[in-house]
């Protein structure tokens, strides 16, 4: 038995910002001392791989410690993953995830579309994490609305992957999989498409099971400390990529915001200086 918590990042569409979530709550998470793996099922960006890649580096070069993530073997290649028989990706997968279960936490980050491995990771996981941009194109893969009255026809397609999912793990073990919808780069502008969309979001939450929690928002700080494999949550006198401004203090606040809505902030154990 193991007590690992597995979070998967998942939205069918590219751009919703799943990676740059991941990042942030994985090295949130090694900051409260927790042990944390991570899988990267964009076999071909493999963006959560390339941020820890360099975030090694990144240390070694500048003689700094900062905390690291453990990744499973998956494959020499992952890209081939996708071409693979069913049976040989699932494997592959099944194996990885064995291999992380000592960890207190771990992160899947899956890729924009449909794929076996990505739907082995949603049946998998305790808790989904969906971000979405503020727009109905993101909109529309949760839930398809009426073209002119805007009501809610039905659940979209990746709706239908998260209740194909649920029903999955409750017949493996019977438990139940949470699933957090995050409106990630609210608008300032456009309020009355925000309100539409915000009004939306909510009705579908209530008719399919999910909850929807504020985001982040478009900074470049979530994006320029990506060649470092670091975060804001990194930065310190001694680490320090970047000239530190008032702004990279509003991130931190407001990630914190976000790890504490999603349970993942520890009041007990002592952060890791």
């Amino acid at each position: 038995m193991s007590n690992a918590r597995i979070l998967v990042f998942g939205n069918e569409k590219g751009g919703a910002g799943k990676s740059t979530v991941a990042m942030h709550a994985a090295v949130h998470l090694l900051h409260q001392g927790r042990r944390v793996a991570f899988i990267d099922l964009d076999l071909r960006q493999r963006s959560l791989a390339r941020f820890f890649s360099n975030r090694v580096q990144w240390a070694a070069a500048n003689q700094k410690t900062v905390p690291h993530a453990v990744e499973p073997f998956l494959a020499d290649k992952p890209a081939r993953l996708l071409e693979a028989p069913e049976v040989d990706a699932k494997r592959a997968f099944d194996r990885a995830l064995n291999e992380a279960l000592e960890a207190d936490f771990i992160l899947i980050d899956t890729p924009g579309g449909d794929h076996v491995l990505s739907r082995r990771a949603h049946a998998a996981a305790h808790l989904i994490i969906t971000p979405m941009n503020d727009s109905f194109i993101d909109f529309d893969l949760l839930g398809e609305v009426d073209p002119v009255t805007l009501d809610i026809r039905r659940p979209s397609i990746y709706a239908e992957t998260v209740w194909n999912s649920r029903k999955q793990r409750a017949v493996w073990d019977g438990k139940s999989i949470d699933w957090i919808v995050l409106r990630n780069r609210l608008a300032a502008t456009e309020a009355r498409n925000r309100r539409r969309v915000d009004e939306k979001v909510h009705a579908l939450s209530r008719r399919v099971g999910f909850s929807v929690l504020p985001g982040l928002r478009d900074r470049v700080i979530y994006r320029e400390l990506f060649p470092f494999g670091l975060t804001v949550t990194d930065l310190s006198p001694e680490v320090k990529p970047v000239a530190l401004t008032m702004s990279h203090v509003a991130a931190r606040q407001e990630l914190l915001a976000l790890m504490q809505s999603l349970g993942l902030e520890n009041t007990t154990t002592e952060a890791v200086a």
